[in-house]
């Protein structure tokens, strides 16, 4: 099982995989039943994939769902926070005590 860079965008993960295998976005795309414009559109961050299609191509490229997934939500993350960078560390930070805070709280209710 191939393993994510994740410094890499999700886009450019999916780039690099499917010139790894040397296949075009047509055959990329035929395999996944997508056109093959939403395999260039991800590939350049213009478009965002599905969790079914995230489930596909993880197991067309043989890689590992949840890595593929984290590096997807990663993106996201990222490039929401890196619109006012000047407080950016300090909002991932506050990220993780609200995200621990409100997990005890589901698991309370």
């Amino acid at each position: 099982m191939s393993k994510i860079e994740f410094q890499k965008s999700f886009g450019e993960t999916i780039k690099s995989l499917r010139e790894g295998r040397k296949l075009t976005l047509r055959e990329v795309a035929d395999e996944l039943d997508v056109d093959t414009s939403m395999i260039g559109k991800i590939e350049k961050n213009n478009r965002k994939p599905s969790k079914e299609l995230i489930g596909k191509v993880a197991k067309f490229f043989n890689v590992n769902q949840k890595e593929l997934t984290v590096s997807f939500l990663s993106d996201a993350v990222v490039y929401q926070i890196m619109e006012n960078e000047e407080v950016a560390q300090e909002t991932l930070k506050v990220a993780e005590q609200k995200f621990k805070y409100l997990k005890t709280l589901k698991n309370i209710l």
